[in-house]
């Protein structure tokens, strides 16, 4: 089996959703999940702070540097993500469509290296 990334990319330059879109949607990704763990294909689920919490360490000459936020001019951020683990892309991708509807953002799906799992 190959482990998938699942990346949800939110656009933060829109509005954030209200109070009950947000539960409807947390609703609708918890189901999903559900179903990943059921099927046994879950491996790990995170949602993540907003871009604004970030901080870049970057590496030069030897040191580090730090900076707020990401330095790549975008509207579209890493909002949370899965970890999934499927026979071939084909299911990662059906997961990917399912994930894509519950959060109502795009999902990026992405293979792990085969060398980063022993």
């Amino acid at each position: 089996m190959k482990k998938y990334l699942l990346a949800v990319q939110f656009d933060e330059s829109t509005s954030w959703p209200s109070d009950a879109e947000l539960q409807e949607q947390q609703a609708r990704t918890a189901k999903v999940t559900a179903d990943m763990q059921a099927a046994g294909c879950w491996v790990f689920v995170g949602g993540l702070v907003g871009s604004h919490a970030t901080t870049v360490v970057r590496p030069g000459n030897g040191t580090t540097t730090m900076t707020d936020g990401p330095f790549a001019e975008t509207k579209e951020q890493l909002g949370g993500f899965w970890v999934i683990q499927c026979d071939d892309l084909d299911q990662a991708l059906a997961w990917g469509e399912r994930c894509a509807l519950a959060c109502g953002a795009p999902i990026e799906v992405r293979p792990f290296e085969d060398a980063q799992w022993k």
